[in-house]
């Protein structure tokens, strides 16, 4: 007895062609995705360390945890799978083909005898006359069949559903267009945020992880920036930018309102809103009443600025909060002499305007409004990768349906010449969902039947 001996190539190609290397790259994509879903990826060194400590970040650095997905172990895990996925299917594929281009015509005796789906018929009919009423049958109840003869036989062949048996295949193909698109948006897309103060514009954006901005090719300008709060509260319900975007000095996108889950997209750029904050110190509305004169007059200063006012007077906002207690936005100034010194503080509240009224003194003052000038915060994605990844997305849902709801069905029909009679014999076969094929041949069976019965 001799001992086939393996060639070192045939070893490696069996290991990229294993079951056993698939079950292995999965598992352990899977495991170092839930690493990447615990561990917040793409932070700040400052983030890390107030989280997990110095010790463990600089663990994670060095293991490349805190970007995991473009590691290159990760890199290495996703370009295994992608080689082992080729591989089966170079492996398999020629079987799939074979079906296709080289179609089995003529069934054997064994499959006339072993199939689960089989029947016989006997008639005393010529073979000229129920041959063409057979093929009729069979075209209208299935699919048109193809007449050979071979040894003194006549066998037709029909066959449904054959390109089910590359759903498996286009399933492959999906996941490695998936993988291409992810490719193409890591290497030439990037993230990026950008904060715009209302009424200016940028041209640049910051990557998440660089030190040089990246230019855009077009300036987007913040018209406006609006925040709505939950009734009574200061937690901010729907937060709104209005953007403009220009290019060559003329307008592409006219004050577009951009909110969360609503963002805008130019040029394969996308801008999601992200956060806001104050941008500077924000101007008040003051009107100042001289309570000797009576005389009246509206100023618009800013925090810590000195205004000054008749007589050698002066006075300042020295803070200002938006909900003091339940009185609404409220402001605290100072007034200095002549002579320079400050006197006591005091508070005066936008709802109450004659509240400061009460305190007297040589001036009283009303708060008639606040502006708080706002930044937007913009999140910014250029993903070039996005229409192959939908493109294999849809390959993916295509191939999936083609694989688990479609089978390949085929049916053999032998008509032969027996003692004088006309003997038929039928098998048919499905590769996916035998007991639903078996109901569909039972009623081909009796269509069948019910031909060769009638002579009309």
């Amino acid at each position: 007895m001799t001992i086939k001996k393996t060639s070192s190539t045939d070893r490696v190609w069996d290991f990229f062609c294993s079951l056993k290397l698939t079950i292995f790259t999965l598992l352990f994509l899977a495991i170092t995705s839930i690493i990447g879903t615990i561990i917040q990826q793409d932070g700040s060194p400052e983030e890390y360390i107030r989280e997990y400590g110095r010790a463990n970040y600089e663990l994670f650095k060095k293991l490349q945890f805190t970007d995991m997905y473009h590691s290159w172990w990760f890199v290495g895990l996703l370009g295994l799978f992608s080689v082992n996925l080729i591989c089966c299917s170079i492996k398999n594929f020629p079987r799939a083909w074979k079906f296709v281009v080289n179609p089995m015509l003529v069934a054997g005796e064994g499959t006339f005898k072993n199939s689960t789906n089989k029947a016989e018929f006997v008639s005393d009919e010529s073979l000229e006359s129920l041959t063409p009423r057979i093929s009729e049958a069979l075209k209208n109840s299935f699919t048109k069949p193809v007449l050979t003869e071979a040894d003194g036989k006549l066998n037709l062949f029909a066959q449904k559903g054959i390109y089910s048996r590359f759903g498996a295949y286009m399933t492959h193909l999906s996941i490695l267009v998936i993988m291409l698109g992810a490719i193409i948006g890591t290497v030439w897309g990037y993230k990026a945020y950008v904060n715009i103060v209302e009424g200016t514009e940028i041209n640049q954006v910051w990557p998440r992880s660089g030190n040089q901005p990246i230019d855009l090719g077009f300036s987007v300008r913040c018209d406006k920036f609006e925040v709505e709060y939950y009734p009574g509260t200061q937690r901010p319900k729907e937060f709104r930018s209005l953007l403009t975007v220009t290019e060559n000095g003329k307008v592409v996108i006219d004050k577009q309102k951009v909110i969360v889950n609503k963002p805008l997209s130019y040029k394969g750029i996308t801008f999601y809103q992200s956060s806001y904050g104050p941008a500077g110190n924000g101007s008040f509305e003051i009107e100042v009443t001289d309570n000797k004169g009576g005389d009246k007059m509206t100023v618009n200063p800013i925090q810590g600025q000195k205004v000054p006012l008749p007589n050698g007077f002066s006075f300042s906002v020295d803070d200002f909060t938006p909900s003091y207690d339940s009185y609404g936005p409220a402001a605290k100034l100072h007034v200095d002499a002549p002579d320079g010194k400050h006197r006591t503080p005091f508070v005066i509240l936008q709802k109450f305007p004659q509240f400061d009224v009460r305190r007297g003194g040589d001036f009283s003052f009303a708060l008639k409004g606040y502006k708080q000038p706002q930044y937007t915060g913009l999140q910014v994605a250029k993903d070039p990768g996005v229409w192959v990844v939908w493109f294999g997305s849809f390959l993916m849902v295509f191939g999936s349906m083609s694989a688990f709801f479609f089978s390949h069905r085929r049916v053999w029909i032998r008509l032969s010449q027996e003692n004088g009679k006309t003997r038929i014999q039928m098998a048919a076969s499905a590769h996916r969902n035998q007991p639903a094929f078996a109901l569909k041949f039972e009623d081909l069976k009796k269509q069948i039947e019910d031909t060769i019965e009638n002579k009309a």
